[in-house]
């Protein structure tokens, strides 16, 4: 069974979202941003979500996590919940 391992930034609007996007693509750290500006309670953990399957999340972040390359950060991803900036750690 395929494994990932992601970070996430869960914030209320899009603009807010690609604004996170564009601090992390000057340099800032994607965990630090997570534990200041996620709604998500993973972000007192820099947003890590930790280990998951297929069909743990949303639809729409799965199809991120399982698809999309990683190492790299993805978003915004809209979902019930708001928009997601995803960093997959690892996928096995």
């Amino acid at each position: 069974m395929t494994l990932a391992r992601a970070r996430h930034i869960l914030v209320g609007t899009e603009e807010e979202c690609e604004n996170l996007k564009n601090q992390i693509k000057e340099g800032a750290d994607f965990a630090q941003l997570a534990t200041e500006f996620s709604q998500c309670p993973s972000g007192k953990s820099g947003g890590d979500l930790g280990e998951f399957s297929p069909g743990q999340m949303v639809k729409e972040f799965d199809t991120v996590a399982f698809n999309e390359k990683v190492g790299e950060v993805h978003g915004p991803v809209k979902t019930q919940f708001g928009y997601h900036l995803i960093k997959i750690t690892s996928r096995t």
